[in-house]
């Protein structure tokens, strides 16, 4: 399964679940959204809460590249700031991108 046609799905799905679990759990509320434009800018995943929206995308890179939030500027014009980025990988350690993007390893989710 991990190297199947659906390994990408059923990772993002994971993570998807793992998060609404998570803040589900804790008795936190958040806003979950997807987002996809007619010029096919995608974000997999886009948490609103505290009054700030942070997008995630979910890769089954270990090394994922600065290109993979370019769609994060998109956020940029709502009427909602955007906080901290991540994009959720199979990297073995926490690192970042910039100052505003994380990279995090998916068993962190």
């Amino acid at each position: 399964m991990a190297n199947g046609a659906l390994a990408g799905h059923i990772l993002e799905n994971y993570v998807v679940t793992e998060i609404i679990k998570s803040y589900k759990n804790a008795a936190k509320d958040c806003l979950f959204w997807y987002y996809r434009d007619k010029d096919n800018k995608e974000v997999d995943m886009i948490l609103e809460s505290n009054g700030m929206l942070q997008p995630i995308e979910i890769k089954r890179s270990v090394n994922p590249g600065a290109e993979l939030i370019r769609a994060f500027k998109v956020l940029d014009k709502a009427t909602v700031p955007r906080g901290t980025g991540a994009i959720i990988c199979l990297r073995d350690e926490l690192s970042a991108i910039d100052r505003n993007n994380l990279i995090i390893p998916v068993w962190y989710v």
